[in-house]
């Protein structure tokens, strides 16, 4: 018999179901509009809107009949590939938190996280199948994945389950598990800057408020053809782009690695229009003897973002790529992790800066009493939007200190003008203490990029026994350039403030990044610790 309250929690569950919103009813909706376009291709393997959906809807089924459920943290291990894009999907389908994992981790610090986050499944390519099953310390792990995989498997990876054949024969109807838009969906762990990584708390409704403001500000359409060739475990890669292409239908490319040679050829082959890549690829790019020779013209809407883009970069891109409009985008994993953007009318204008707030972001600039500051002076950017993560995971402390006051905290340095654009001047970890003074080390990277013979530049601080830091630059040469670390002083010298001025200079064969791109400073101050002391 129905009393009053059971009619009223079936008419709760009704009405949450009717009005809810996560990554699986995404996809689900793109596929009823669009079923026969063209949605991923990767490495030949070209799928329509329904074809997909099938797939992550027996991925799903067969984690769900292996005992899979909604809050379970499944760590994915991986390059980009066809099966990780299917498996983002299916574990949002049956409420599951995907935890995408850096390949590039030690031991030791993929131990951590999946000890931090108490990971209780693996799904991972072959080639790191291994490097997580030396990581499980004292977990016991219920479920482990091959992604990409046919057969079974003896010997190490005899525990492992192929994805092919967990889903064979499973059926293709949409799973409706029971999930509400605040759900969480993703754990991203940060770089670990500080101490240990931190573990960013994305909900469904965090990631795809995100989306919204990365379609609406960045001018994405279902027309675009783009190429994903950064790494699907980046928050930008995977949150800024292939989430709102799917969102919107278009068409990706998937990619294994961000080759410059690959990246060009695919342009070519496949029409591309639309292409993201951080400045140090950019840079690769315009380097490749393939930049003069491959038909680039179909690229109209390309992004940069992840890391600040030098201005005499993108003076050249502008001009070697006449077709191509670019986007900046900015932000932090924290916020989904888009926050402000520039637009293509504004490159120019306010070239350097990294533009205003996106639709569903409110952003401010404050002193260190979390006071707002007066436009045109220093402080740290801060924000409010429904992007933001949920928390860190299993730290209250830091998630406290993080938005204290309200606001997102980001760590960045900017000025904000009176047009309410916003300039990084550095993050607070890469601002150089020299003599009481500090120095933004952008400033004195954007001076030597405007330097004949300079592809790429990073520039840190080194502990001096004078100084307290020393400006130290490291500068790759283009090939067939000599540089003299004379001629790099006096160039500064000519346009820079005394005290900003590199006290040390060395070149390089080239700078360690990231498989996203990012300069690894804190390598390079590692590298050259000892020569302030010499």
């Amino acid at each position: 018999m129905n009393t009053e309250a059971n009619i009223q929690e079936d008419l709760h569950r009704m009405l949450e179901r009717a009005r809810r919103n996560t990554l699986g009813d995404l996809l689900a909706r793109t596929r009823d509009r669009m079923p026969e376009k063209f949605a991923v291709n990767y490495d030949g393997q070209r799928l329509s809107y329904a074809e997909l959906d099938n797939l992550v809807n027996q991925t799903a089924h067969a984690f769900l009949a292996d005992g899979m459920k909604k809050g379970d943290m499944i760590t994915v291990m991986s390059k980009n590939s066809l099966d990780f894009v299917v498996v983002n999907f299916a574990l949002a389908r049956i409420g599951a938190v995907m935890i995408p994992i850096n390949y590039m981790l030690s031991v030791e610090d993929i131990q951590y996280i999946l000890e931090h986050a108490e990971v209780r499944g693996f799904i991972a390519s072959e080639e790191y199948a291994p490097t997580l099953d030396k990581s499980v310390g004292r977990l016991e792990i219920k479920f482990r994945y091959l992604m990409d995989a046919l057969g079974t498997y003896d010997g190490d990876l005899a525990s492992w389950t192929p994805l092919s054949v967990a889903r064979d024969g499973k059926p293709t109807d949409f799973v409706d598990a029971e999930l509400s838009d605040d759900d969480l969906a993703h754990v991203l762990y940060t770089s670990g800057t500080e101490s240990r990584p931190k573990g960013v708390m994305l909900t469904h409704k965090s990631l795809i408020s995100e989306y919204v403001s990365c379609i609406v500000d960045g001018k994405m359409a279902a027309e675009d053809v783009a190429i994903h060739a950064l790494p699907l475990y980046h928050s930008a890669q995977l949150h800024v782009f292939l989430g709102p292409s799917i969102y919107v239908g278009s068409s990706g490319i998937i990619l294994g690695a961000a080759s410059p040679e690959i990246i060009l050829k695919t342009i070519e082959e496949e029409g591309a229009t639309q292409l993201f890549a951080p400045p140090t690829v950019w840079i690769a790019l315009l380097r490749h003897p393939d930049f003069d020779k491959r038909n680039l013209s179909t690229l109209e809407k390309c992004y940069y973002g992840a890391a600040i883009m030098p201005r005499e970069i993108l003076k050249e891109l502008a001009e070697r790529l006449p077709n191509a409009k670019f986007w900046n985008f900015y932000g932090q994993t924290e916020v989904a992790p888009l926050a402000t953007a520039l637009q293509p009318e504004d490159q120019l204008r306010k070239l350097g800066s990294a533009g205003v707030a996106t639709l569903n972001v409110q952003t401010k600039i404050v002193d260190g009493n979390d006071e707002e500051v007066p436009r045109g002076e220093m402080g740290e950017i801060v924000h409010r939007t429904p992007h933001t993560m949920k928390g860190y995971l299993h730290d209250p402390d830091k998630t406290a200190e993080a938005f204290r006051g309200g606001w997102f905290h980001s760590g960045d340095l900017g000025v904000m003008d009176e047009e309410g654009y916003i300039t990084i001047v550095d993050r607070k970890k890469d601002m150089i203490n020299t003599g009481g003074v500090n120095v933004s080390s952008r400033e004195v990277e954007e001076t030597i990029y405007q330097m004949d013979g300079v592809s790429e530049v990073a520039v840190i601080s080194i502990p001096d026994a004078y100084w307290i830091e020393a400006v130290t630059a490291i500068i790759v040469p283009k090939e067939g350039a000599t540089l003299q670390k004379e001629d790099v002083v006096e160039f500064c010298r000519e346009r820079l403030s005394k005290f900003k001025v590199p006290k040390y200079v060395d070149f390089a064969e080239e700078l360690p990044k990231n498989p996203s791109g990012k300069v690894l400073k804190r390598s390079l101050r590692d590298q050259y610790e000892e020569l302030g002391e010499q």
